[in-house]
């Protein structure tokens, strides 16, 4: 701990360190049982695979992919989370370069293996940082702005690929309900989003200080350090955009591996709006995510059977490869907590870890 708040070692009162235990025995039997979870989904989808009559055609299109265009989609998952890693340390800019992986890569193994959604998986972050002596209420607004700024980027991207694929400028269905209606949603939730700090200051003047004008003031500063981020001329920023996007394009990999690639607005659209599915608490949204996948390329005119093929790949290919390497890095975390850490130098007079 001291070597966050470099302040020297001192002794954690009992409640304190029955607390971290327990919170650590619990993440860690949730990421186990999530696990074991996620394993024998993956087992059924499998033999369903192999057993229904019906779904012999897309076995057969999984079983021809070009392993070499398999290994390019996990090469492109890896650079998903690697991006990922960029984001958590532009966010958290004073963490330790290794100590901050691992921490985000402990986030999207839970994220993964866990039903916590992005928010919840952002939680154990902030946990893990907490832990090692960072300030509760900084380190609770650094992740709510890690978690905006993620968002933000797939609400530009959901509304560029949906204007401009209903305008003509991208290829794909101009079907009005397909491309207009989620780019319209992605522009006017964007634009919301940044004339929430006006408007809380112009409603919360003169206000008497409660639990909700705090929360409210609160939400317009993390809403404001998040603008700030989203358009600073950071180089980091390929960190939130890279962790969407080498996403999406190991999706577009598996529809390649099948030699059927849909338009890309239509793979971005149909990866964006089947991804609302991940609201509901299954372990890695096996079943659910697959299946609102399969259904929005269909309405996009995509063959079933291949969708169903490409989706079912890239869905193992995202689940597993964060949830193993975050894996190893939350067992790594969990080894060495008790080393003292070293900060990094404030960068341009920000600190991301203490106040």
């Amino acid at each position: 701990m001291s070597a966050v708040n470099d302040a020297p070692d001192q002794p954690s009162p009992p409640q304190v360190r029955d607390a971290t235990v327990l919170d650590e025995q619990k993440a860690t039997r949730s990421l186990r049982h999530g696990l074991i979870s996620l394993a024998i989904l993956v087992a059924l989808v499998v033999g369903l695979l192999l057993a229904v009559p019906g779904l012999h055609g897309v076995a057969s299109e999984v079983t021809h992919m070009p392993a070499g265009l398999l290994a390019l989609a996990v090469f492109l998952e890896v650079l998903s989370c690697a991006s990922y890693i960029l984001a958590f340390l532009q966010v958290f800019d004073r963490a330790p370069i290794r100590f901050g992986a691992r921490v985000a890569l402990s986030e999207l193994a839970f994220g993964s293996a866990v039903s916590l959604g992005g928010a919840g998986s952002i939680a154990v972050g902030a946990w893990l940082l907490i832990e090692r002596g960072g300030n509760p209420g900084r380190v609770a607004e650094r992740s709510a702005v890690l978690f905006l700024l993620t968002s933000a980027v797939n609400l530009i991207t959901l509304a560029a690929a949906g204007l401009g694929t209903w305008v003509g400028i991208l290829p794909g269905s101009h079907h009005l309900l397909l491309t207009l209606l989620p780019g319209a949603v992605g522009v006017i939730v964007f634009l919301a989003f940044l004339a929430l700090p006006p408007l809380c200051d112009r409603l919360l003047r003169g206000r008497a200080e409660g639990k909700v004008v705090t929360a409210l003031r609160g939400t317009s500063v993390t809403v404001r350090h998040t603008a700030r981020t989203l358009f600073s001329a950071d180089w980091r920023l390929i960190g939130a955009y890279g962790y969407l996007w080498f996403d999406i394009a190991t999706l577009v990999v598996c529809f390649w591996a099948i030699g059927k690639v849909p338009p890309l607005s239509t793979i971005v659209l149909a990866y964006q709006i089947g991804y609302l599915s991940n609201l509901i608490p299954i372990p890695g949204g096996i079943g659910v995510l697959d299946g609102s996948f399969v259904g929005m390329f269909v309405l996009f005119g995509v063959s079933a059977t291949t969708a169903t093929a490409a989706t079912l790949v890239y869905h193992a290919i995202s689940l597993w490869v964060p949830a193993m390497w975050g894996t190893t890095a939350y067992l790594v975390l969990r080894r060495t907590r008790n080393k003292p850490l070293v900060l990094r130098p404030p960068r341009e007079g920000r600190d991301g870890l203490n106040p």
